[in-house]
C-alpha cells in the first residue's frame, strides 16, 4: 500500500483504527506518519458509512482502500459492495468507473466466536462486477494488492486472519501479479487439490503426509476466486483425472460447490472419482478451541477425502 501511495496521489486509506492505532493488526503501520491524516482516515464503527464514502470518491477519480477490521463487519456496508460498487460501471454505461480496494482480514481467528470467524469469499464471488482476492503467500499478498490498487474495478481482498504471522520470501522487484491466475505449488500426478487462502498450506501439510504412503498430490493455489482460472483447473484435472477441493467456508453453496461443478462441465471426461469437498462443518463456528478445530478443514480430512478419491482403479499408461 505504501509503494502505491508513493506512486499514485490519489491512492488513500479509510477505516477503523487504521490511522492513530495504525491497524487492528498493524498493516498500516507507520503510514499515517508518513501521508497524514489526509490519506490515511480513521473512522467511526459505520461500515456502511465510510464504505459508500469510499465508493463516491472512486466515481470521481480517487483510488481508496477501504478497510473493514473484520470481513464479518463488511455485512453491515453489504449494500453499498452490491448495490453500488458493483454495479456502477453498468448502472451509468460506463460513464463511471470505481476503482476501489476493500481489504481486512477474513475467516476464522482462534476462539473469537460465530460472529467473528465468517469466510466471507462466498457470498462476495456471485457478485458480477466485482474481483475477490484471497492470497496464501506474502509475495502473492503483494502481487495481488499492488494489482488489486491499479484495477479500475472494485477489488475484495480477503486476508486471512492466521496467515498475518506466515512469513515468506518478497523479491525487492516484485510488481504486478495479474489477478486471475492460479499458481500451481506442488507438482504432483494421482489427485489435485484445488484451494486457496490458509487452505493451501492444510493442503500442503496433508501432501506431505500423503507422499510418505506413495500418493502424489498436485495442489493448485487459485488466488483469485472472481475472475476464476478455469485453465488451470482443468489442466491440472487432466492430469491427476482426480480431485479434491478444499476450502474454509460452509459447504452450502460455496466456492468448492462452483469449483465442482466447473470441473464436472469442463473436465468430466478426465474424472476417474467423484470429485470431493473439505470444508468447514455445516454449523455456526463454536468459540470452545477444540470444537473450533473440529469444525475447520484440517489435514486429516484432506487427508482422507485423497484418499478415497485415489482409491478408485487408476487408468493404465497411455489412456486419455
Amino acid at each position: 500500500m505504501i509503494e502505491e501511495m508513493e506512486r499514485d496521489e490519489r491512492v488513500f486509506l479509510m477505516g477503523e483504527e487504521v490511522g492513530h492505532y495504525q491497524g487492528a493488526y498493524k498493516v498500516s503501520e507507520g503510514m499515517l506518519e508518513k501521508f497524514g491524516e489526509r490519506r490515511v482516515i480513521d473512522t467511526p464503527i459505520a461500515e456502511g458509512g465510510f464504505a459508500g464514502v469510499g465508493v463516491g470518491a472512486a466515481m470521481v477519480g480517487l483510488r481508496p482502500i477501504i478497510e473493514f477490521m473484520t470481513w464479518n463487519f463488511s455485512a453491515v456496508a453489504f449494500d453499498q459492495i452490491l448495490n453500488n460498487a458493483a454495479k456502477i460501471r453498468q448502472m451509468s454505461g460506463g460513464q463511471f468507473t470505481c476503482p476501489i480496494v476493500f481489504r481486512g482480514p477474513n475467516a476464522s481467528a482462534r476462539q473469537v466466536g460465530s460472529q467473528h470467524s465468517h469466510a466471507m469469499e462466498h457470498f462476495y464471488a456471485s457478485i458480477p462486477g466485482v474481483k475477490v482476492v484471497a492470497p496464501a503467500f506474502p509475495a502473492d499478498a503483494k502481487g495481488l494488492m499492488k494489482a488489486a490498487i491499479r484495477d479500475d474495478n472494485p477489488v475484495l481482498f480477503m486476508e486471512s486472519e492466521t496467515l498475518y504471522s506466515v512469513k515468506g520470501e518478497v523479491p525487492d522487484d516484485l510488481d504486478v501479479i495479474p489477478i486471475g491466475e492460479a499458481n500451481v505449488v506442488r507438482e504432483g500426478t494421482d489427485c489435485s487439490i484445488i484451494t486457496y487462502s490458509r487452505m493451501t498450506h492444510v493442503a500442503i501439510e496433508a501432501a506431505a503426509a500423503l507422499e510418505k504412503d506413495g500418493i502424489s498430490v498436485e495442489i493448485v493455489d487459485l488466488r483469485s476466486l472472481r475472475p476464476l482460472d478455469e485453465a488451470a483447473i482443468v489442466q491440472s484435472v487432466a492430469k491427476t483425472h482426480r480431485c479434491v477441493v478444499v476450502h474454509e467456508g460452509w459447504p452450502y453453496g460455496g466456492v468448492g460447490a462452483e469449483i465442482a461443478d466447473r470441473i464436472q462441465r469442463l473436465a468430466f471426461d478426465s474424472l476417474d472419482a467423484p470429485i470431493l469437498r473439505v470444508a468447514q462443518l455445516d454449523v455456526p463456528m463454536p468459540y470452545n478451541a477444540k470444537l473450533e478445530q473440529l469444525c475447520m478443514p484440517q489435514p486429516d480430512r484432506v487427508i482422507a477425502a485423497v484418499k478415497r478419491v485415489v482409491s478408485r482403479g487408476k487408468r493404465e499408461s497411455g489412456d486419455s
